[in-house]
């Protein structure tokens, strides 16, 4: 019997084994501790367990002897106890890293959205001072009311028989500040 050397360009074999490994989808499983700690982090759990404890040590000391379960120093209570600490500590763990990821996410998100609000208000102040300076080079509504104005003089004076010279003064900035 010879042995093939192992190929990286193929997948192993699997091995089988005697017991299956077990399946679990760890979206849900997720889930669900997140679920179970929220619930540790109420007031109601502090509630329930209080009362868990309370019965447990009020059973084991007013109880009938031949009833009691667990003596003074109450080793199954203080048992029970640590195997719901052992179990708790790892699902509050397994919650916080699976918050500490979609925080992480919505950081990256709300970076990116504000780096995207910075290029767009850049790009507007850009669009803005390029409208300030096109409307510089228009003119402006008193300018050419002004200029109707005058043209509206020459014509009366014209229709009237005066004839005034053609030769203006320009306004203030002259006609090439206004476009004209």
């Amino acid at each position: 019997m010879t042995t093939r050397p192992y190929r990286l360009d193929q997948p192993l074999e699997q091995r089988r084994t005697l017991l299956p490994k077990p399946h679990y989808d760890p979206e849900s499983f997720g889930r669900l501790s997140e679920r179970f700690a929220r619930f540790l982090g109420t007031a109601r759990f502090l509630v329930y367990m209080t009362g868990f404890v309370a019965v447990w040590i009020g059973w084991n000391i007013l109880a009938p002897p031949a009833l009691r379960f667990d003596s003074y120093p109450f080793i199954f209570l203080t048992l029970m106890l640590s195997l719901q600490a052992s179990y708790a500590a790892p699902l509050i763990l397994l919650a916080q890293n699976r918050q500490g990821d979609r925080d992480r996410v919505q950081y990256e998100q709300d970076r990116a959205r504000g780096e995207r609000t910075v290029a767009d208000t850049e790009y507007l102040a850009r669009e803005i001072a390029g409208l300030r300076q096109a409307l510089s080079e228009v003119a402006t509504r008193d300018f050419l009311r002004s200029e109707l104005q005058q043209t509206l003089k020459e014509l009366d004076a014209r229709h009237d028989g005066r004839h005034e010279p053609h030769h203006r003064v320009p306004p203030e900035g002259g006609y090439a500040s206004h476009g004209l």
